[in-house]
């Protein structure tokens, strides 16, 4: 192909194909690869800012791959990580009323629909019974996307279920513990459920069946100071914060800086709160371990 341009006034053709224009034999022309990026979901990691494509978070278990660092997991998805074989859903007959007619920015009842809406969860309290191998157990987990997993009538009554569920089939009750303690909405009802979770797993300890606590983060108030901290065995996430008051609570009141890891799971673990810190990729393996043992069973 060539193509006309003037000089002076006369046309002169240049031609494409003269050796200025040819290849260098053994030199290929490489296609540009645009440097804008496709358009595909992906978070930042909170610790390191590295980016995490969101469809690879579920096989990741929700771990960042670049610095370890443990995002933030679903209930649901924690227990149907942990169960081979989910055999049944507990609770969900149990439904939140307005006992207090209760208003802060919003009313209770329109707070709690868009709750569901957003978790697609009906209450901050997931309940499942199912297997791990051979070893049937029950477990629930708190969904700290509700409400901050905080603790009202419903989780209660949940809980209370999953107690007796464990004590009437005689298997083992696992709880992932995340919250921020008892729900303001439901006052004195709340508080209420500390008592009860805690009767419940009294009965569980009475009958000999093991009852193991997974601290996840964060977890405080009124869920601490019940259900929390009466497991027979008390696993941790790495870096979970675990407490009754907020650190900031208690920096006001005794006037102090508590620098980290100031109620972190390793602190905890340092001061005999906490029995073993778990990576979440080994968290059923050794809940399973430990299940085996306390039951005397091979899983």
């Amino acid at each position: 192909m060539s193509e006309l341009t003037m000089t002076n006034g006369n046309q002169v053709q240049n031609d494409q194909s003269n050796w200025l224009n040819r290849p260098v034999p053994g030199i290929h022309k490489h296609a540009v690869v645009s440097s804008e990026r496709p358009n595909i979901p992906v978070i930042v990691c909170p610790a390191c800012d590295n980016e995490i494509i969101k469809s690879r978070l579920p096989e990741l278990l929700y771990v960042c791959p670049h610095c370890d660092e443990h995002l933030k997991m679903s209930a649901r998805m924690r227990l149907e990580t942990l169960f081979d074989q989910v055999d049944a859903e507990l609770g969900q007959e149990f439904n939140t009323s307005d006992p207090l007619h209760f208003v802060d920015s919003q009313p209770y009842p329109a707070r709690t629909i868009a709750m569901q809406k957003k978790t697609g969860e009906s209450e901050a309290l997931v309940v499942m019974q199912g297997a791990i191998g051979s070893l049937k157990l029950v477990a629930c987990a708190f969904e700290f996307d509700f409400m901050g997993g905080s603790m009202g009538s419903v989780v209660g009554d949940r809980f209370v279920l999953a107690a007796e569920t464990a004590l009437a089939a005689r298997q083992p009750l696992v709880c992932f513990a995340a919250s921020g303690g008892a729900r303001m909405q439901e006052g004195l009802l709340s508080l209420m459920q500390m008592a009860r979770t805690a009767a419940a797993i009294q009965r569980l300890r009475e009958a000999g069946i093991p009852y193991i606590v997974v601290l996840t983060h964060p977890v405080y108030g009124g869920v601490t100071a019940s259900l929390a901290m009466l497991g027979d065995i008390h696993l941790s996430e790495p870096k979970a914060m675990i407490g009754f008051a907020g650190k900031r609570v208690i920096e006001q009141t005794v006037r102090e800086v508590l620098e980290e890891p100031f109620q972190r799971a390793e602190y905890l673990l340092e001061h005999g709160v906490v029995d073993q810190i778990v990576h979440r990729r080994e968290m059923k393996t050794t809940i399973a371990r430990l299940l085996s043992k306390l039951l005397n069973v091979t899983v």
